[in-house]
């Protein structure tokens, strides 16, 4: 495990901090207490050595090992899709936070941007700028991806067009198009269910109690069967926080990479054979209704080079095995 840096939400206020880690990094209650008693854990910038410790909203936690430096993109870099008055599409690399979170930007403030990895919103300002000389203005991040995911974002530039967005992605008629590789032979079909925050196991998930929870649909589609692995196409129906990553891994083709969303309720996680280092999903696809000209608009993004290549060792070793 890499430096972890997070923020507390107001759902872990007022829990002890070893309830908190748990939770954050999936460990053991025995393992949790090595951490701390080893000065890993900083809270607020100071060392922590209280495993009871009650934490407050907005608290910063820092998991500090020995030789970590400050956490890096992978190296790929943003590449504006879209640029007008009213919003601008990006393709964001893998390794890239799309925006600070308000509790987090509330706490640091200016010196977020000194002490913290930069965000896929720190950069606009300067790309937004060569492409269009003057002041960019500030640019909101209307949804967004997970650090590890690859792909299309938007973002607002003016309140009306954040407005108009939104109410887009709450009706659901966003078009969203994600691509997977997956461990195992993937199904075709329709996945619904309702979302909790805890399905059990203290990871969000599926609930089999009717009439709770939020409702989360996605549809599949197989592209390539890889031998052991497949890459799928993953269209939303609705957009749920991780719903691509939990709707996969609770049919038991876990996303290769994927270490949370890789296990059934109180179980053991599917074996991983790929090698690949991150989660491997990419937003490829990101369509809507422009806010000012009410002209429908898509954009399609290629996978990015180290998902090409792992789809491309994995077709070689799939032909291999069938020769």
């Amino acid at each position: 495990m890499g430096k972890h840096v997070f923020v507390i939400q107001p759902r872990q206020a007022g829990q002890p901090l070893a309830h908190v880690l748990r939770g954050e990094l999936h460990q053991s209650t025995a393992e949790i207490q090595r951490l701390i008693e080893s000065r890993q854990v900083w809270v607020n910038g100071k060392l922590c050595l209280e495993v009871k410790r009650r934490l407050q909203t907005g608290a910063r936690v820092e998991i500090r090992q020995p030789g970590q430096g400050r956490p890096r993109s992978n190296g790929g870099q943003p590449v504006i899709r879209y640029l007008d008055r009213h919003i601008v599409v990006v393709d964001k690399p893998p390794g890239l936070t799309t925006m600070r979170h308000a509790n987090e930007a509330a706490e640091f403030g200016a010196r977020s941007k000194r002490f913290l990895p930069p965000t896929l919103a720190d950069f606009l300002p300067d790309l937004i700028a060569a492409r269009q000389p003057g002041k960019p203005g500030r640019a909101r991040a209307v949804h967004r991806l997970d650090k590890e995911t690859s792909g299309l974002v938007v973002f607002a530039r003016t309140p009306e067009a954040e407005n108009h967005l939104g109410k887009q992605f709450r009706a659901h008629t966003i078009e969203r198009r994600y691509l997977a590789v997956v461990r195992g032979r993937a199904k075709e079909g329709k996945i619904e269910s309702d979302f909790v925050e805890d399905r059990g196991d203290g990871r969000r998930g599926s609930t089999s109690n009717s009439g709770q929870g939020k409702l989360a649909v996605t549809h599949v589609r197989v592209v390539e069967q890889l031998g052991d692995f497949a890459l799928v196409e993953c269209r939303l129906e609705t957009g749920r926080t991780h719903q691509v990553r939990i709707h996969l891994g609770e049919a038991g083709t876990p996303i290769c990479g994927e270490r949370i969303y890789d296990r059934p309720v109180h179980g053991r996680p599917y074996p991983d054979t790929s090698g690949f280092k991150r989660v491997a999903l990419h937003a490829a696809t990101l369509g809507f209704v422009h806010p000012a000209s009410g002209e429908r608009k898509a954009w399609t993004s290629p996978l990015p080079n180290d998902m090409a290549e792992l789809v491309k060792r994995l077709r070689m070793a799939a032909r291999r095995k069938d020769v």
